[in-house]
């Protein structure tokens, strides 16, 4: 980079760390560093929760599945939307847990159930979740090495170092050093000043983009020049998608709806607010605060397909040739980066440098993989896999992985200007950090404060507690370190999010709505549906690491395969083709969402199948959630009757604690997520298509004028509402943090009060 990137990228950097060592003398206790003392507002809340929700990794990984499967499947995520604006107005599961005052979901656990089931839900939930973490790290440190080109090894004194171990150990380093100063308040800090520093960068970088590669002149015909069943934007020809398909999008909104508030990565953000409505204003202001930040990951998927795409681009110094040459020599390194492949690999390397760029009709009928719309075929990455392949086959599948995802690093190097490209890193760079600060303190407090501490069953004081939420967040960070250096990655992101988060996610979220929602549910509905998730979720695993070289040979060995061909087609031909399940040498025949989905539904049947069968007296929930005679005032309410007025109210989640500025959110909320994205983006689309089907011109315009324009637009507003909001609320809280009363130490998410009439 240029060494005005470098000064653009370092001076926002040192600003948050500035931030975070001014913010941790404010760590008085233990819920302080687990929950920020609960004194944090709506707007902290929804910046910094905004911005540890969207890391380095949600960046790479939706750009590697819009790569694959275009926008036109985005369409159908609009069904979220009236569930997830029913979520926020209502503050679904948020709001009640706000109500039990854990400080953990283990606290809750154990409030809802008993102890040992705290203790068993975090062991898989601790599991399920550094398992899930381990590697973002690698993907963080492979995205800088690609960004910054820098060597695969670095020589220290003459050792010779893997730099991608060094970047991993040094990020980590600095995220450890955050979350342990202060906890949820450095953290929360932290990632606050990181999202307010960000919004304009997301702006500029989008303009960037755009000065570069225009929407109508250059991704519109890409886009639109697609083969049939795999459109990039109508969505009613997309049939013949793989992975990334309609069901993946239904499965993904069932899962959004049981497993609400289940994925605890960001435990601290759910329990810090000043209150359970503070709590509530802060998920809603989330609807809008995301303007720029979603609009920059899609704008960078069009903008890299086109770059790969268009011949346009192919002659420029700094184009697609270019790109395509790095990043197969950059990708070759690094999966044959052990010792073992010295020598080999640099006759490899030298191959793939003295090979030639083809786009011509010829080369892209060599190629089974390119498909129509590529007029440009990548003949360095060809000449990489013939050659990974002679030397050892199984590292082909990691080098096409590690290419897919880094594609959109180095274009995106290579297209943005001086300046921009600094801003751009720092931005990634703020991603990363929050969210390795927020996992590494959730999964850490999850280990301490739901497993290791409720099995000691000792007292402990508040230093040594401290001390033990310390080491807990600096396990979790050495368990990733060692697992993203030695793992090597073979699948899309998103699909080893599904199966390593289904060991938890398969039977927690019946678990957790249910435990809220339903008096009925029992001890052991909970144990029951737990373990069958978690079963089913690590036998497929299991099934998908070991079908090559040990179930599918078995099945020939003793002729069963074409047996279990037809008995999977047939299973699966009631959703065919969005499911297509059938018998392959090569892969398991679920993919990892659909196993996370199959074990969704067991659990929750099993959930309520055991709790209806062992329920001997109704779980008093007024208790739980501080109601009624169990309220501050003690006063019980009488019954209200039930009236359209009264009805409208709930649904869009209006309730005596609301100010005029919070219904006017509210209904602003609601006007915008259901009238407008909804109703009139979602819903008329598919009537007039009924009765008229739209040309793909009319699909690019609406793509268009419903992603960028209207995301412009709100994005635009929401850059000056919450850089102004947050920095308010970010002064308020530290006013609260130091203006606070004593302490109570007692306040550690470990006392549980039994739940008895």
């Amino acid at each position: 980079m240029h060494w005005l990137d470098w000064v653009l990228m370092m001076i926002p950097i040192l600003i948050v760390i500035a931030v975070g060592l001014y913010a941790q003398k404010y760590v008085k206790g233990v819920s302080d560093f687990l929950a920020a003392g609960q004194v944090a507002g709506r707007y902290v809340i929804a910046v910094a929760g905004g911005e540890a929700a969207m890391g380095l990794i949600s960046v790479v990984s939706a750009v590697e599945r819009t790569y694959a499967s275009g926008f036109g499947l985005a369409f159908w995520n609009n069904l979220t939307t009236p569930l997830t604006l029913l979520f926020a107005l209502t503050g679904y599961c948020v709001y009640r847990y706000r109500q039990t005052k854990a400080l953990t979901l283990g606290q809750f656990l154990e409030i809802r159930y008993n102890r040992s089931f705290r203790i068993y839900a975090s062991i898989l939930q601790a599991f399920s979740g550094i398992l899930n973490y381990a590697i973002f790290p690698a993907v963080g440190a492979r995205f800088m090495i690609y960004f910054l080109d820098l060597p695969i090894y670095v020589g220290i004194a003459g050792w010779n170092f893997p730099t991608f171990g060094l970047l991993m150990a040094g990020f980590l380093t600095i995220a450890v050093f955050i979350a342990c100063l202060g906890g949820q308040i450095t953290i929360m800090v932290t990632d606050c000043i990181q999202g307010i520093l960000s919004y304009p960068m997301y702006v500029i970088v989008v303009l960037a983009i755009f000065l570069k590669i225009s929407y109508f002149g250059d991704m519109e015909p890409v886009l639109m020049d697609q083969p049939e069943g795999k459109s990039f934007l109508n969505p009613y020809d997309i049939e013949k998608l793989r992975t990334f398909n309609l069901f993946f999008v239904i499965a993904g909104i069932i899962g959004s709806i049981i497993n609400r508030m289940s994925w605890n990565s960001a435990q601290g953000y759910n329990a810090a607010a000043l209150n359970a409505h503070e709590q509530k204003m802060g998920g809603l202001l989330g609807t809008w605060r995301s303007g720029f930040s979603l609009m920059m990951v899609l704008v960078i998927a069009a903008a890299t397909y086109t770059y790969m795409k268009d011949t346009r681009f192919f002659e420029e110094k700094h184009g697609t040739n270019t790109v395509n040459r790095q990043l197969a020599l950059k990708a070759l390194a690094d999966v044959l980066s052990a010792p073992e492949y010295d020598g080999k690999r640099e006759i490899s390397i030298d191959k793939v440098e003295k090979s030639l760029p083809r786009y011509d009709e010829a080369a892209q009928k060599e190629l089974a993989s390119v498909e129509k719309g590529s007029k440009t075929v990548d003949n360095y990455h060809r000449i990489a896999v013939n050659e990974i392949t002679q030397i050892d086959k199984s590292r082909v599948k990691t080098f096409k992985t590690i290419h897919n995802q880094m594609r959109a690093t180095l274009t995106m190097r290579e297209m943005l200007p001086i300046g921009v490209t600094g801003i751009f890193c720092a931005i990634m760079f703020f991603l990363m950090l929050s969210t390795d600060t927020t996992y590494m303190h959730s999964w850490g407090g999850t280990l301490v404060q739901d497993v290791i501490l409720p099995i000691y069953n000792k007292t402990v004081t508040p230093k040594q507690h401290l001390r033990l939420l310390r080491c807990g967040i600096i396990f979790v960070a050495l368990t990733a370190f060692i697992f993203s250096f030695y793992f090597s990655q073979m699948d899309y992101i998103l699909m080893f999010f599904a199966i390593t988060g289904a060991i938890w996610l398969g039977g927690a979220g019946s678990c957790i709505v249910f435990g809220l929602y339903w008096k009925r549910g029992t001890t052991a509905g909970a144990f029951t549906s737990l373990t069958t998730g978690a079963v089913l979720a690590v036998g497929g695993m299991i099934c998908q690491q070991t079908w090559v070289q040990y179930i599918y040979p078995w099945f020939e060995e003793i002729g069963a395969v074409g047996t279990m061909d037809k008995i999977l087609k047939t299973l699966s031909s009631p959703l065919y083709p969005y499911i297509d399940w059938y018998m392959s040498p090569n892969e398991f025949p679920l993919n990892s969402q659909e196993i996370y989905f199959f074990a969704m539904m067991a659990a929750i049947i099993m959930y309520v199948l055991v709790s209806l069968a062992t329920c001997r007296k109704p779980f008093n929930m007024d208790k739980m959630l501080h109601r009624g005679i169990y309220s501050e005032n003690g006063i019980e309410k009488a019954p209200e009757k039930m009236t359209w007025k009264k009805f409208l109210l709930i649904f869009t989640g209006v309730t005596p604690e609301y100010k005029k500025g919070d219904k006017i959110l509210a209904w602003s909320v609601f006007i915008w997520s259901f009238g407008v994205y909804f109703v009139l983006l979602f819903i008329v689309p598919i009537i007039w298509n009924i009765f008229y089907e739209w040309p793909l011109k009319w699909w690019s315009v609406y793509f268009w004028f419903r992603n960028i324009f209207l995301a412009a637009i709100v994005g635009l507003v929401s850059t000056v509402w919450f850089t102004w909001g947050g920095t308010i609320d970010l002064i308020k809280l530290f006013k609260r943090l130091k203006e606070r009363e004593a302490i109570d130490e007692n306040n550690n998410g470990l006392y549980v009060e039994k739940n008895k009439e």
